[in-house]
C-alpha cells in the first residue's frame, strides 16, 4: 500500500522519510513549481520563507532541547542544517539555498519515496499525512473545513505574548478576577504615571511591518494593543487594560490601569497578557512590556504577533496524535496543527510519520511524555481550550514542572533538560523505537 504525504515542507519531509524507512512506499506531493504560493521562491523541498536561524542548539534552550529529541529520531531537517550551516554564534542558522537542496536531495535519494509535482485538492483516499502549512492553497483548505466542521481551521492569528510564573514579580502582581468572579488572573496593577508612560512607549515602539504575504486586515476584535493606544491615552484604559471590578486586596483600592494575565496551563506556569496582540518587533516587546508593574524580569516564554496563518483547532476536532475521528489514518502535521516554528513543526511531522506507521502495522499511535519537549507540546495542542486556542512554539512552560521549586532559572532549565532527555529516550526504548547517534 502507498502513503501519500502533502506537502513538502519540513514536517512533510520529515514524515516521508520516518515512513520509507520503516518500509513503507510513500507517495509526497508538492503543489510548486506547478503552483506557487506567495512566499515561496523555487520549486525546492523544505524551502525556509522566513528566517535562516533554526534557533538555540543549547541544551538548557526549550529550542536546543527539542532540537535533541528531534536529532535521536533522525531528523532529516538537523541533518541537512549540518551540511549548510553558517556561524550564528549558539544558533543554528543555514544558506537558505544550500539547506533546501540538502532537504530536496535527501528526499529524492530514498528509492521508496516519490515525489509528485501538482496541487491536491481534496483529502486523498487511503492513510495519509496532511502537512501543508500555514499557506495551505483555498481548495484543500475547503475539503478539509468539510471533514472538520465549521470552526476546525482558522485564517487569522493574533497572538498575545506569555510569560512564565516565576519570573512575575509576587510583591506587585495580585491574584483577583473582576467583581470576584475568576481567580484564574494575576493582576499587574498601574497608577496613572506609569501608564501614561507606557501608552508613550508604545506609540514611538518600532513595528514589524511583515512581508507582503502576510499583511493581514486588522479586526476590531484583536488590534495589535500599539494601534489601540495610537487612538488616544484612554484607549486601553478603557479596553483591555480597564481595571473596573478589580481591587487590589492589598490597599483596597482600584488601580489607574491593569494589565491581566491569564493562565494557560493546568500548573499554571504559562500566563497569557490579556489582549496585548501586537506587531512590535522582539526586542521592542521585552523593553516596553518590562515597564508593566511586575514584569521588569518576565521571562517571555512566546511573543507577541500578528499575521495570516491557517491553523486546525487541534484540542476540539483532533485526536491525542492529530487526526480527525472520521479518518483516524489521515494524521495532520506541521504548523497546519498548530505548532508555530520551524523545528516544532519538522518534530510533529517526524511524529506523524512515526504514528501512521505504527497504525499501519497494527499498533497503537504513541505520543511521548509531557515531561520531554515533544510530548509538552503535544499535551499543549490536546489540552488548550479550543475556544482559544492558538499557535504555539516550544517554550520550558510546556513541559510538566519540576516536582521541587529551583529559583534560578539556568539550574532549572539544566534540570528540566537532563529529564526530559532522560524520559524521551527511555520512551522510545519502551516503544522499540531506535535511537540514531
Amino acid at each position: 500500500m502507498t502513503v501519500t504525504v502533502v506537502g513538502g515542507g519540513l514536517a512533510g519531509c520529515e514524515a516521508a522519510l520516518q515512513l520509507a524507512q520503516r518500509g513503507h512506499e510513500v507517495r509526497l506531493l508538492e503543489m510548486r513549481p506547478v503552483r506557487n504560493t506567495e512566499a515561496h521562491q523555487t520549486g525546492d523541498l523544505g524551502e525556509l520563507v522566513c528566517t535562516n536561524s533554526f534557533k538555540s542548539e543549547g541544551p538548557e534552550n526549550a529550542h536546543g532541547q527539542l532540537k535533541r529529541e528531534m536529532r535521536v529520531l533522525g531528523s532529516v531537517l538537523l541533518r541537512s542544517a549540518d551540511q549548510s550551516r553558517v556561524a550564528a554564534g549558539s544558533a543554528l542558522a543555514v544558506d537558505r539555498s544550500l539547506f533546501s537542496q540538502a532537504m530536496t536531495a535527501a528526499v529524492e535519494a530514498e528509492a521508496r519515496v516519490r515525489v509528485v509535482r501538482g496541487e491536491c485538492t481534496e483529502l486523498p483516499e487511503g492513510p495519509a499525512i496532511i502537512a501543508t502549512g500555514p499557506l495551505t492553497s483555498d481548495a484543500l483548505s475547503g475539503a478539509i473545513q468539510t471533514v472538520l466542521g465549521d470552526g476546525g481551521l482558522a485564517f487569522f492569528d493574533a497572538i498575545a505574548p506569555i510569560v512564565h510564573r516565576d519570573s512575575v514579580d509576587e510583591s506587585v502582581v495580585f491574584e483577583a478576577g473582576r467583581f470576584d468572579e475568576d481567580s484564574d488572573y494575576l493582576n499587574c496593577p498601574m497608577n496613572e504615571e506609569e501608564y501614561v508612560a507606557f501608552i508613550d512607549a508604545l506609540n514611538s515602539g518600532q513595528a514589524y511591518e511583515g512581508h507582503d504575504w502576510e499583511t493581514v486586515p486588522y479586526f476590531e476584535g484583536c488590534l495589535p494593543v500599539e494601534v489601540m493606544a495610537s487612538r488616544g491615552l484612554d484607549t486601553l484604559r478603557f479596553g483591555p487594560m480597564k481595571p473596573i471590578g478589580l481591587t487590589d486586596p492589598r490597599t483596597g483600592d482600584r488601580p489607574w490601569a491593569v494589565v491581566q494575565l491569564r493562565r494557560e496551563d493546568r500548573a499554571g506556569q504559562m500566563w497569557n497578557m490579556v489582549g496585548f496582540q501586537t506587531r512590535l518587533r522582539v526586542g521592542e516587546q521585552r523593553r516596553i512590556f518590562a515597564m508593566i508593574p511586575g514584569l521588569a524580569d518576565a521571562e517571555f516564554l512566546r511573543v507577541g504577533s500578528i499575521h495570516r496563518n491557517s491553523y486546525l483547532n487541534f484540542p476540539e476536532r483532533l485526536s491525542s496524535y492529530g487526526a480527525p475521528a472520521s479518518r483516524p489514518d489521515v494524521i495532520f502535521a506541521g504548523q497546519l496543527t498548530g505548532v508555530e516554528g520551524y523545528t516544532e513543526s519538522a518534530a510533529s511531522g517526524i511524529l506523524a510519520g512515526i504514528n501512521l506507521a505504527r497504525l499501519l502495522d497494527g499498533e497503537d499511535a504513541i505520543v511521548p511524555p509531557a515531561t520531554t519537549m515533544i510530548g509538552g507540546l503535544f499535551q499543549y495542542l490536546r489540552e488548550a481550550k479550543p475556544g482559544r486556542f492558538q499557535p504555539m512554539n516550544s517554550n520550558w512552560g510546556l513541559v510538566e514542572p519540576l516536582q521541587e521549586r529551583i529559583k534560578g532559572k539556568k539550574q532549572r532549565r539544566q534540570m528540566l533538560a537532563a529529564r526530559a532527555q532522560e524520559h524521551f529516550l527511555a520512551w522510545m526504548g519502551g516503544h522499540g523505537l531506535r535511537a540514531v547517534s
